[in-house]
């Protein structure tokens, strides 16, 4: 049975960062990634990561103020997140997929964590 497990969500304020991190059981997967949910919104990509760690994609909104880290070879990820503003208050969840073509979408993710909220107060 895969487990994942997030940790490091809380309450921050703006222009602050913070860092959450993600760690699987299992078998190495190909690619872990990082979504999130705001309440009344879908759940939105934030960016994923390949298995040693070399390649990266992230949504839109996301490059430059967040980045996205794993160990090598490892199933440990983890999200940084800068200047963090009120519309970054969601919960955000950890996936693994295998997929090695396609990673926008959560149906190509096999397994999600519980999630770690993040509250971003002005």
């Amino acid at each position: 049975q895969v487990q994942l497990v997030e940790y490091g969500g809380g309450l921050v304020h703006v222009g602050d960062s913070l860092r959450v991190s993600c760690e699987a059981s299992g078998p190495l997967f190909y690619r872990m990634a990082w979504f999130r949910q705001a309440p009344g919104n879908e759940r939105e990509f934030v960016a994923a990561i390949g298995r040693s760690g070399g390649a990266t994609w992230y949504g839109d909104s996301f490059e430059g103020r967040f980045f996205i880290s794993r160990e090598h070879l490892k199933n440990t990820v983890y999200l940084q997140m800068n200047n963090l503003k009120p519309d970054d208050t969601a919960l955000y969840y950890c996936a693994v997929s295998n997929n090695m073509v396609a990673f926008l979408s959560t149906s190509t993710y096999d397994y999600w964590g519980q999630g770690t909220q993040v509250t971003v107060s002005s």
